[in-house]
Parts: structure tokens; C-alpha cells; sequence
């Protein structure tokens, strides 16, 4: 029997578009289940019951919640393009840099919106961002993966492509290219990778204050 492979997800998610990506680098077919986010689906929440978030892969009957989860188990079980190394510690390194990205730097990065442009939220957004930016100085490759995208670009595609839209839509800009060289190098070469191109969602720009009230709910003025 083929494997039956549902995937719970909302439009326009960036964290929907990291598994998307995954399955297209890997040439997998599969069904995807459109969630509405304010009336979540019985089965949504019976296979995500702890964050109650897209996306959820459902695999035969089993299901894989969190995004970098889901794509791990993607690489696990499907050949073909890789996207982590086979390499333990190379792996390891692979999986700490995409963990980073993913819990602290995007974390510091939507709380300057939460706070609406609070100083101090700006100022622990670029002292990640740095990080990040120091990271691809040192290896000087084109992307986090080298010459090949990886775990770690699709973990970074929210800076690539949603923070700008973030920035345009709230009129809260913070990431100038003069001090992010790398990441403006390396966010244009992402974005122009064909596979890229074909997952990304049209570039719309919710209203201001709807952006705002969103983050000012989830994240408050910390």
C-alpha cells in the first residue's frame, strides 16, 4: 500500500513553507489539509495536542508535529536530496544552528514587533542576527549548507523572506543591509533558488495594525 501522507498546514505559514520545501527538495507527493487558524479542526487538535499549530505531518496514520521535526523525519525516510548531513557531529552542528535560528534569533526577531519597536527588543534582535552574520563571514559559503541549501537555510527562510514583509507592512525596520551583509547575500542567493521560488507564497502585506495586534498578543511589550 502507498503511504498515505497528509499535511495539516495554513496558508502563507512560513513554518508550513520549511516542510514544503523539504518534500519538494525530496520529490515526495503528498495531500495537504488547509487548517483556519481561529477554528482549528477536531483533527488538528487530536494529532497536535500540546502546541495546537500548523503544520502537522500525518504519516499512515502517525503523526510528526514542529516544523524542523517534521522535516528531520522527511530526511530520515525519503532518499534523494539531503538535507542534513550523514556525518553525526556534522549532523549535530547542522541541528544546533538550525535550533538556534529557529527558538532564539526569530524569537528575538518577532518581539521587536510585539513591542512595537521597542529599543532593547532591537537591540537583543541584532545581537543574534550578529551571530548569524559572523557565522556565514567565518565559512564564506553561499549558503548555511555550502554550496547547497540545508536544514539550517530552510530554519532561516523566515529572515529571508517574511522579515522583510514584517518590516514593509509594520513601518518597523531594524535590519539594515549595511550591518547584515552576509545575511542580505546569503537571503538573496536563498531566494533565488528555483525550488525556492516554486514554494513561496504570493507576497502579501497584512495591514499595520493587524500585524501589530497579532504580536502584541503573542509576544506582549517585553
Amino acid at each position: 500500500m502507498a503511504d498515505e501522507l497528509k499535511l495539516y498546514a495554513a496558508s502563507g505559514s512560513p513554518f508550513v513553507f520549511r516542510v514544503e520545501l523539504a518534500f519538494i527538495l525530496k520529490g515526495v507527493t503528498y495531500k495537504t489539509v488547509e487548517e483556519n487558524i481561529k477554528n482549528k479542526s477536531a483533527d488538528l487538535l487530536k494529532y497536535n495536542p500540546v502546541y495546537k499549530q500548523v503544520p502537522v505531518l500525518v504519516h499512515n496514520g502517525n503523526p510528526i508535529p514542529e516544523s524542523l521535526v517534521i522535516i528531520e523525519y522527511i530526511d530520515d525516510v525519503w532518499k534523494g536530496y539531503p538535507i542534513l548531513p550523514q556525518d553525526p557531529y556534522e549532523k549535530s552542528v547542522v541541528r544546533f544552528w538550525a535550533k538556534f535560528i529557529d527558538s532564539t534569533c526569530i524569537l528575538a526577531i518577532l518581539k521587536v514587533f510585539g513591542s512595537n519597536g521597542a529599543e532593547h527588543a532591537i537591540a537583543e534582535a541584532h545581537k543574534q542576527l550578529q551571530v548569524v552574520e559572523n557565522k556565514l563571514a567565518v565559512e564564506g559559503n553561499k549558503f548555511f549548507g555550502g554550496d547547497n541549501i540545508n536544514l539550517i537555510d530552510i530554519a532561516a527562510s523566515f529572515i529571508a523572506y517574511w522579515l522583510g514583509m514584517l518590516e514593509e507592512g509594520t513601518g518597523i525596520k531594524f535590519v539594515p543591509k549595511d550591518k547584515f551583509p552576509k545575511i542580505t547575500e546569503w537571503a538573496d542567493n536563498f531566494l533565488k533558488v528555483e525550488v525556492v521560488k516554486d514554494v513561496l507564497p504570493p507576497r502579501v502585506i497584512p495591514p499595520k495594525a493587524q500585524l501589530l495586534a497579532f504580536f502584541k498578543q503573542r509576544f506582549g511589550d517585553s
